[in-house]
């Protein structure tokens, strides 16, 4: 039997057995509430698979593009400088340079955009990315030399070599980084960091004096020219390259996992097969697209996304805000200087751009794209019908096309701009990716540059109020074709989006067979 301090001794020693069976079970639940929270959870998710070290490698690959955009923008809030006859400019810029100064961008990139996408596969996307940050800090570099006319033309000509290699390199590298579960987000964030450009330099312009924007504008290259330097190649190009060990690595550090991982493994035996179907077939030719009918037709998809994007008149909205923000301050109290203004519309399209990433990978490519088409046609549309009905003398309230102009760019920049990029990257094979990209990059400069120069005359001939109701009729088109003909690519390889193409043209045979043999009978 026991005694009564043996019995106590048993009593404490069962007590505080429970005692810490009943603190690790309130621990754990403790633990498993705190992850449910929203912050830890979501960072274990972006840690989860390398997301946070793609969006990381994705924004270090942006940084040209981000730059880019606030070359096209210091356009903005620097002519009244340069215009000036006491500003930095040995003397006064006319609207002839200027007009210049915004088309001459567009024009070396219908003619480079094909070599600049030759160099990606020949060179890799890394040395073609720096190449892209050196075009940037030259162009800049010109500026802070000389503000005459020759030279600020010859800096945004320089430019366009840039903007060539942002358009088509950057969407392939962020298509080859990236996870099937984040590549639509990764994709989006091309538009995204160019919108950003344009706020930053907007934002500087009203804060800060000339020069201290001139070299901001100029460090920012040249601090990306030297931190990419130690960015891996993506494993694409290195499996193509015949460095798979190299592949590995750079894939591991890519999804956060070692170099052993079985899924990434796979992965890369993936790339491998890839690789060898396009060894064992001929090279790439644009004859090889043609004849093939599937290839062809996601071809035509990819040009005609592309073209409705560009064509939609999203820089003539830009162009008029102005002049939208002055009538509307005649009927309601919104005085803002022409800097607030321009600031106002970079922080839309900002705001559209990352609506864009976060909800591009629940909505899918197809249906954001269409309805962010459809959006900004009723809101050219809306513009349009503004702008033709106070022409004839007719009242209407100020806040409708601030209210419209406003839900063009938000729409615009939330899909309409962004998308086509992702789809275009998604619908060809590496055999294929470079040429098409790059072909169709020619055409949007082509398309960029003959709106830029025809605006104006377009403007003289049909009056703005046509202009913007024509824009509308490209965005319902647009919409209308997203919805007929183009696939869903999202979570989908190159073959499962192939086969869908395939698909819908046997059910076009189909009909036909059955419309043949009901005409027979």
């Amino acid at each position: 039997m026991f005694s009564l301090p043996m019995a106590l001794t048993f009593c404490e020693i069962k007590i505080g057995k429970i005692h810490q069976k009943c603190t690790l079970k309130w621990n754990e639940s403790l633990v498993c509430s705190m992850y449910h929270l929203l912050p830890v959870k979501w960072i274990s998710k972006i840690n989860d698979g390398g997301i946070s070290t793609q969006f990381f490698m994705a924004m270090m690959v942006t940084i040209p593009v981000l730059n880019f955009g606030m070359l096209m923008g210091w356009q903005s809030p620097m002519t009244p400088i340069l215009q000036s006859p006491n500003g930095p400019a040995p003397e006064v810029i006319t609207d002839e340079t200027i007009s210049w100064m915004a088309s001459i961008t567009f024009f070396p990139p219908i003619f480079c955009g094909v070599f600049v996408g030759d160099l990606a596969d020949r060179w890799g996307r890394k040395i073609t990315t720096l190449l892209t940050s050196l075009m940037l800090v030259m162009s800049w570099s010109i500026t802070l030399f000389s503000l005459r006319p020759w030279a600020l033309i010859a800096s945004r000509a320089v430019a366009g070599l840039a903007c060539a290699g942002c358009y088509v390199v950057t969407p392939l590298y962020l298509k080859e980084i990236a996870s099937d579960n984040v590549r639509g987000a990764l994709g989006s964030l091309f538009i995204l960091s160019q919108n950003l450009g344009y706020l930053l330099v907007y934002m500087a312009g009203d804060m800060l004096s000339f020069a201290s924007v001139m070299w901001i504008c100029t460090a920012i290259p040249v601090v990306h020219l030297l931190a990419f330097m130690t960015m891996p190649e993506t494993p694409v190009f290195l499996v193509k390259q015949g460095k798979v060990q190299e592949a590995r690595k750079a894939l591991a550090w890519l999804r956060n996992t070692s170099p052993d991982d079985k899924t990434l493994e796979e992965e890369v035996q993936l790339m491998e097969i890839e690789e060898e179907y396009s060894r064992s077939v001929r090279r790439a030719t644009w004859k090889s697209i043609v004849q093939d009918r599937t290839t062809f037709k996601a071809f035509r998809i990819a040009l005609n996304v592309m073209l409705s994007q560009e064509t939609c008149g999203y820089l003539v909205v830009l162009t008029y805000a102005g002049s939208i923000f002055e009538q509307a301050s005649e009927s309601i109290s919104l005085k803002l200087s022409p800097n607030k203004q321009t600031i106002l519309v970079g922080a839309i399209q900002l705001l559209g751009s990352i609506v864009a990433s976060c909800i591009v990978e629940q909505t899918g490519r197809k249906w954001l794209l269409a309805s962010t088409a459809l959006v900004t046609g009723m809101s050219m549309l809306a513009l349009g019908l503004w702008f033709y009905i106070t022409s004839l003398s007719i009242w209407l309230p100020g806040w409708l096309p601030v209210a419209a102009m406003c839900l063009c760019i938000f729409a615009d920049a939330a899909g309409y701009q962004p998308v086509p990029y992702v789809i275009t990257s998604e619908l060809f094979s590496f055999q294929h990716r470079g040429m098409v990209t790059s072909f169709v990059s020619s055409v949007d400069a082509l398309s960029d540059f003959v709106q830029t120069k025809a605006y104006d005359p377009l403007l003289k001939l049909l009056g703005i109020h046509w202009v913007f109701i024509i824009f509308s009729s490209v965005c319902f088109f647009g919409a209308f074709y997203t919805i007929m003909w183009v696939p869903e690519t999202k979570n989908r390889s190159v073959d499962e989006i192939y086969a869908l193409l395939e698909d819908g043209r046997q059910k076009e045979k189909r009909k036909d067979i059955e419309n043949d043999e009901t005409s027979r009978l």
